[in-house]
């Protein structure tokens, strides 16, 4: 029936409206102008902080570069007092990680690669930190420990690396038989592009040199 109202009652039921309605209309509108401003003012923050990690990540690398591997770890330290929770601060732990190995304090490194595991928010780090650990622990004696900190194989890219450190595990273990069927699904896993891996086929070769295991038909047929 609106369009039998004159201007007059039309005006006035817009007022009328409005006075109800218009303390909620402007509480939603600043409420929306405080919600873009502190979204902006967090994206700005997380800049900063991002910006702040990076330079103090490069500062890292360039400590260790320099041997003055004391200075990095204080550096680290203030990252992670500073910018926790930035993907920075993973990357110069597993950088720290490295330089331990390097050192041959394998203890150090596999605490450090231990806290990159379960802390980062990247799944891609934690499981490039975990392999790591694997690494070291085998290095340590500790073949078990690092079966256990592997887990089962996952799909997808990491697969052919995991079946290759679980094979490390199990010659270190002297589970030859074990150790074969890991660096073979490890080939397998590779694909095409990189089946004739020289170091997995010589790993394979050494371990049937070694222990007489014949290769499957199947796979010798490939």
């Amino acid at each position: 029936m609106d369009e039998y109202l004159s201007e007059r009652e039309k005006w006035e039921r817009l007022l009328g409206w409005l006075k109800a309605n218009g303390p909620g209309i402007a509480a939603g509108i600043a409420v929306g102008a405080l919600g873009i401003g502190g979204w902006r003012w967090w994206q700005s923050h997380t800049d900063r902080v991002e910006l702040a990690a990076s330079a103090r990540y490069d500062q890292v690398l360039q400590a260790l570069n320099a041997d003055s591997r004391g200075a990095a770890l204080q550096l680290i330290d203030e990252m992670q007092r500073d910018e926790a929770g930035s993907p920075y601060v993973d990357q110069a732990n597993l950088a720290a990680a490295r330089s331990f190995v390097e050192a041959n304090e394998l203890d150090q490194a596999a605490q450090r690669l231990s806290e990159v595991m379960q802390r980062t928010r990247d799944p891609q780090l934690a499981t490039i930190a975990r392999q790591r650990l694997a690494r070291v622990e085998i290095a340590m004696g500790k073949p078990d420990a690092a079966l256990d900190t592997l887990g089962a194989p996952p799909a997808g890219a990491f697969a052919s690396r995991y079946h290759e450190i679980r094979g490390d595990a199990y010659d270190a273990k002297g589970d030859e038989a074990a150790a074969l069927d890991e660096y073979r699904a490890a080939l397998l896993a590779a694909g095409p592009a990189i089946a004739e891996n020289d170091v997995l086929n010589l790993k394979i070769d050494d371990l049937r040199a070694e222990s007489g295991l014949s290769r499957p038909a199947a796979a010798a047929s490939k």
